[in-house]
């Protein structure tokens, strides 16, 4: 942990204003080095780095997820409240059968427990199409899952034989139509519920980091995106006087599906 700290001050000293953690699961930080879950109190020290604005953590596995990572989060200003939890499915059979420890029940549950903890959250998953053996009545239970929840952020894959998977044995017997015919139907549906979401944030005040110029834009950030995959905020540089690596607050003034379009207050 001090030598990620002493990583984390070598960067700010740099310049750099955002650190991301990331691994596979980074809930899992510590069993190694500490036998016990570390990711809350790494996260809370590298908080408090000098020059460090926002801290944000990809990827957080289900399974026994660390509950006193929420308290940091809905603690600590430059921590990003910013779940991305790669849940891959809701039906309990398919998460069996992938060896994942969770079923829809806690699924649903956890999502709940986030929710009451971080209400202003953006919850991000990805999920899989055509796993083997995926019925119809499965799909429509990944249906529902995506309508009830409506996640801020989503992504869709279709099931493809990995080497040294748990799932590498199976027959592979949804075909690569239905695949995709099941990938276009969640991507339709989020794709709505993504232009809900950021209609819903017009006339707000929100904080963003800039990243590039494009265009008539300087291209920036929430603290509820990640750079390359997530959602941007195009804004205005009408004097041009908006600057790279910065934090400004900006005024929402526009929306799409995946873009929001802001004006520096």
């Amino acid at each position: 942990m001090e030598d990620l700290v002493e990583e984390a001050k070598t960067l700010a000293n740099k310049g750099v204003r955002e650190l991301i953690l990331i691994s596979q699961d980074v809930t899992y930080y510590g069993v190694d080095l500490y036998q016990s879950k570390k990711i809350a109190e790494l996260t809370q020290k590298i908080s408090e780095v000098e020059g460090i604005d926002w801290v944000r953590l990809n990827y957080l596995y289900p399974h026994q997820f660390p509950m006193d990572l929420l308290d940091v989060m809905a603690k600590n200003p430059k921590v990003c409240q910013y779940i991305d939890i790669p849940f891959q499915h809701v039906s309990t059979r398919i998460l069996q059968s992938m060896k994942r420890a969770s079923t829809k029940e806690d699924t649903y549950n956890l999502i709940q427990t986030i929710r009451e903890k971080l209400p202003n959250a953006a919850l991000r998953t990805t999920l899989i199409v055509g796993y083997p053996g995926e019925t119809e009545d499965e799909f429509e239970e990944l249906k529902t899952f995506v309508s009830n929840v409506k996640f801020d952020r989503l992504g869709v894959f279709k099931y493809s034989a990995e080497e040294g998977t748990v799932a590498f044995a199976l027959n592979d017997d949804v075909s690569d139509e239905v695949k995709q015919a099941r990938m276009d139907e969640i991507m339709e549906m989020q794709q709505d519920i993504s232009l809900q979401r950021n209609q819903e944030k017009i006339g707000k005040i929100l904080q963003v980091i800039t990243d590039r110029f494009e265009a008539e834009y300087v291209v920036g950030r929430t603290m509820q995106d990640t750079p390359e995959v997530d959602n941007e905020v195009l804004i205005l540089d009408e004097n041009e006087e908006v600057e790279l690596g910065k934090l400004y607050s900006v005024k929402i003034i526009e929306a799409d599906a995946f873009d929001v379009i802001a004006r520096v207050c």
